[in-house]
């Protein structure tokens, strides 16, 4: 139980790093103007993301445009593209992987391959978690690096955006449910009908294989060349052993004040009172 309840959590832990995940991909907060010193200006605020730049105004207005080119765009933002739809992908196919693998589910119930696509599912979400960190860190520290370089303008300088928050969060929660799905690869499996803990016999309850019950006198006489006598549950065993003993000495009782009774009757004489003579 404890095992199907760290595979839930980490399964819900993956789901909500692929939807922060997503989120941070599509939306364009990943990089917000700064205002410093002569850029006091606040009616304006453009903001910067992957796949557009957006400019709000103090009137209400929110105005984006998409980026027209692809092979025209930086290294870094073409690389940034490309990990973070990798990350969706992969966390998309470990939500489908793991739900094929994990205990609260019926898909594969009874095969020994149930807990090793749990762990590849969790192995996903790692990949996933890594995919996004990578582009989410490398913006954080460009930005960063921008933003206290003195040649720099105060009016090119940008701020982290509540982007690079959401997927930072998302790539570490993606990581850490995929770890906690990948912990049930540890698990042993015993057969290919078992998943933890050991099977019962191949004879059924309550005997052994290659133990037959005896049809006469007896008890317990073995099916095979190898197999040993049958023996009860010990409490069973304790229980029977009490009970004869408690008929043995009842029984012994019994018969010890039979015996006892028979003793002391006195003896009766048919002849006594009784005149030989026939005179009164």
């Amino acid at each position: 139980m404890a095992a199907a309840a760290v595979e839930l959590l980490g399964f819900f832990l993956g789901l909500l790093g692929m939807i922060g995940t997503l989120t941070a991909t599509v939306l364009p907060y990943w990089e917000i103007s700064s205002h410093l010193g002569a850029n006091i200006i606040t009616a304006v605020v453009n903001m910067k993301g992957l796949w557009m730049e957006c400019v709000y105004q103090s009137t209400g207005a929110f105005q984006c445009e998409t980026y027209n080119t692809i092979l025209g765009l930086p290294t870094d933002l073409q690389a940034a593209r490309a990990m973070m739809v990798l990350s969706v992908l992969f966390s998309v196919l470990a939500c489908a992987v793991s739900n094929l693998g994990m205990q609260c589910t019926v898909c594969m119930g009874g095969s020994s391959a149930k807990t090793r696509v749990a762990g590849a599912g969790g192995g996903l979400f790692l990949t996933a978690g890594l995919l996004a960190l990578i582009p989410v860190s490398w913006k954080t520290h460009e930005v960063v690096q921008t933003f206290y370089t003195l040649n720099v303008p105060d009016s090119l300088k940008y701020e982290m955006g509540d982007c690079l928050y959401v997927g930072m969060a998302s790539s570490l929660l993606s990581m850490l449910g995929g770890g906690l799905l990948s912990i049930s690869c540890c698990d042993e499996i015993d057969g290919p009908g078992g998943r933890r803990g050991t099977r019962r016999p191949g004879g059924g309850y309550p005997y052994p294989q290659g133990i037959a019950v005896g049809t006469g006198g007896g008890g317990i006489r073995g099916g095979a060349s190898h197999s040993m006598p049958y023996r009860g549950p010990p409490a069973a065993t304790a229980v029977a052993k009490g009970n004869t003993l408690s008929h043995t000495s009842t029984s012994s009782h019994s018969t010890h004040v039979a015996a006892q009774g028979s003793q002391k009757a006195p003896r009766q004489h048919p002849a006594a009172g009784y005149d030989v003579t026939g005179y009164v």
